[in-house]
């Protein structure tokens, strides 16, 4: 009997003893090598799926996520929500005179006043957003159009903004403040809202315009060169101009220097793009005053807007929203239809393959294998 020894280099093509024989352009062997990496003989486990073991995965995720996904969907028709349209597209509505007239150039403002009913009152903190329609936020290079630096309070960048917010970078020879594409498109409506009294007066119902931004955003991203709490902000923005398209500069956004410049709540809320070209963003809070009263009563108000923001030039729609929210956020039920409809099917193909494994499974186990 033979012994014969085991060597890896003779499985890549290589004879031992005959290193030299094959010469300097002898050809490599792309065999790989011996191992149990590149061999594939690693360890490896790998489930068998029986009838044991697949049926109880599926009634399993079935009982548990059709209750999950109940509770969603209660949860998210518990909010109230009320939404307006105040475009303005038709000639009766009230807004139409100033969706036709309006441009970026206007010098004016027009006011036009909404009237709608709530039906049910909303009990906790509402909040209040504006929402846009075919505004395409997440275009890359409007996205792009921004100096990151120069909000957060470089002072460098403030006299030279950066190249990627051409060419909204310079106006008339002056830095812009903020500059940019996103800044240049700032959503400027303002939105006032009035309760109608029973005997038919208006009271203003107050507005809260702080607490809107993410803290992140507000404390860490967005800040005013020199520091948040200038009481003379205009120095600091001297030697720049406003963005084209703003009816007047950074530094005149508010009369709270907690709430102007480059951290004004507005302007940070807008400055975080949207995904999508239908979306809205918070725009005010309503907050719970007195917990024997409805923070909004049932009852007739009126929306007072000064239309500012031109949308016509690209089939726009502008909305009013007013929202409670849950702890699982604003109204959307998607996520409690899914976790019902994956539910749902799982139970289905469970006692589906169920009633086939009782029906077929023991024919298969009784069937003799012929030689």
């Amino acid at each position: 009997m033979m012994a014969s020894s085991y060597n890896a280099k003779e499985e890549d093509g290589q004879l031992s003893g005959a290193g030299g024989s094959g010469g300097v352009g002898a050809a490599k062997s792309k065999k790989p090598d011996n191992t149990a990496f590149k061999q594939q003989r690693l360890p490896a486990w790998q489930p068998i799926l029986t009838a044991g073991t697949v049926l109880p995965a599926f009634f399993v995720i079935g009982l548990v996520f059709i209750p999950i996904g109940i509770g969603l969907f209660v949860t998210s028709n518990n909010i109230k929500e009320f939404e307006i349209d105040y475009t303005g597209i038709d000639p009766a509505r009230p807004c139409y005179n100033c969706s036709q007239t309006l441009t970026w150039n206007s010098t004016k403002s027009c006011v036009c006043k909404v009237p709608f009913t709530l039906e049910q009152s909303f009990e906790s903190e509402v909040f209040m957003y504006y929402g846009l329609s075919n505004f395409y936020q997440n275009h890359r290079r409007y996205v792009k159009s921004r100096d990151d630096s120069q909000l957060n309070g470089d002072a460098t960048r403030l006299t030279s903004p950066s190249k990627e917010c051409e060419p909204y970078r310079t106006s008339d020879g002056k830095p812009i403040a903020p500059c940019g594409a996103i800044a240049n498109s700032l959503f400027n409506d303002t939105l006032t809202l009035y309760y109608i009294n029973p005997n038919g007066t208006e009271s203003l119902v107050p507005l809260q315009k702080k607490g809107i931004a993410w803290w992140t955003d507000k404390n860490v991203k967005f800040r005013n060169p020199g520091g948040n709490n200038l009481n003379n902000i205009t120095a600091v923005f001297h030697g720049t101009s406003k963005p084209v398209n703003w009816q007047k500069a950074v530094y005149e956004l508010d009369t709270d220097p907690e709430n102007n410049g480059f951290i004004n709540e507005d302007f940070i809320v807008w400055m975080r793009t949207a995904a999508l070209p239908t979306f809205r963003k918070l725009y005010r809070l309503i907050e719970k005053k007195n917990n024997m009263i409805p923070t909004l009563q049932r009852g007739n108000y009126t929306l007072e807007i000064t239309y500012n923001y031109p949308v016509r030039r690209f089939d726009g729609r502008k909305r009013m929203i007013l929202s409670t929210i849950s702890w699982m956020g604003g109204k959307n039920p998607f996520l409690g239809i899914a976790y019902i409809t994956v539910g749902s099917v799982c139970f289905f193909l469970g006692v589906v393959l169920l009633i086939v494994h009782h029906k077929y499974g023991n024919r298969n186990n009784s069937a003799e294998i012929p030689n």
